[in-house]
């Protein structure tokens, strides 16, 4: 499995966050066509395991870098590319998501829908496009930490979270913080301590 985080509140912002540490120069998870048939159950994309081409990770990561790129510029106020709006449209459109009606051995009516790689594929980039397009592309963010990197929209009620995950970056934030206040008050202790001493030696 790879080191997979799910704090970015829509699939299309996890897979986003299927590249790691970017600020630190990006580590990736999704190395081989199995790394990615894993990340599509893990996010209930499919519910078995498919095989995934070689060519269909290609797609994926294009696709990835499209989301974020675009997110990016659109947050900025700039043009989205346009190699990254045909990316996100070409994807979302490779198949049809649309329910089909079969039936089973008995002749009993079911509804069907395509579980592919590339169906799942799409699913994410209908999600992105309704990101970029919706209202929640004003609170998408990146965590506070300088050593993460993690996308996510801020769903809070005050719409002032800072961190991908207080479990991880924001508690570490927190341990750092109160490291240093106790370096600072024990360096202060010392000064004070030796302080003390040089005016005891003189009035000696």
């Amino acid at each position: 499995m790879g080191d997979w985080v799910w704090d970015g509140a829509r699939t299309s912002v996890d897979f986003v966050n299927t590249l790691r540490d970017r600020v630190v120069g990006a580590r990736e998870t999704l190395h081989a066509p199995a790394d990615l048939a894993d990340w599509f159950v893990a996010a209930a994309l499919t519910g078995d395991r498919l095989e995934v081409t070689e060519a269909e990770l290609a797609i994926a990561v294009r696709l990835r870098d499209a989301i974020d790129a675009a997110a990016g510029a659109a947050l900025a106020g700039r043009p989205v590319a346009a190699g990254d709006v045909e990316t996100l449209n070409a994807v979302a459109a490779s198949v049809s998501l649309a329910p089909r009606l079969a039936v089973d051995a008995a002749g009993r009516p079911y509804a069907s829908t395509d579980t592919s790689a590339a169906a799942a594929l799409a699913r994410i980039a209908i999600d992105a496009i309704d990101l970029l397009t919706g209202g929640e592309l004003a609170r998408l963010r990146i965590c506070a930490a300088d050593d993460c990197g993690v996308r996510f929209v801020d769903r809070s009620p005050g719409g002032n979270r800072q961190w991908c995950s207080m479990r991880r970056c924001g508690n570490r934030r927190k341990a750092r913080r109160h490291y240093a206040r106790r370096r600072g008050t024990g360096m202060m202790r010392g000064a004070l301590a030796a302080s003390s001493q040089g005016d005891a030696q003189c009035d000696a």
